[in-house]
């Protein structure tokens, strides 16, 4: 597979979910920044915003909501694309307002294929301007 290229940020308080999809998207040719907390991700895009092209957020992580941290991170990098991953249905209408197109759900459990295909699809765009 060609180097898809791409800075995706992570974030999940799974350990074993974390990990999986911080291998698996590296191993894609991905360069992925993980973070085990809505803070710690908030720190990551505050010190250098340009830095993601893409942010894979859980739904349900102690901290910030997934709205409130999905806000700043788009209010940082506007051009970056949201990847909200629950167990649950997720109404994201409000994200999908703020950022059209560039926000969607993935319900878990999900394989890395499926993470994978729904990556490629939210990157691609930005990787062929």
């Amino acid at each position: 597979m060609s180097n898809p290229g791409g800075r995706i940020l992570v974030v999940d308080d799974e350990p074993a979910m974390l990990r999986m999809m911080g291998a698996y998207l590296t191993r894609l040719g991905y360069s992925v920044t993980v973070s085990d907390s809505t803070d710690g991700a908030w720190r990551q895009v505050e010190a250098a915003p340009s830095n993601f092209d893409l942010a894979v957020i859980d739904a349900t992580m102690p901290g910030m909501t997934l709205r409130d941290l999905a806000e700043q991170l788009l209010s940082a990098n506007p051009a970056l694309t949201i990847i909200a991953a629950s167990g649950y249905p997720l109404d994201t209408s409000a994200l999908e307002a703020m950022a059209p197109g560039r926000v969607t759900f993935l319900l878990k459990p999900f394989t890395p294929e499926i993470l994978a295909s729904t990556v490629r699809r939210m990157i691609g765009p930005q990787e062929e301007v």
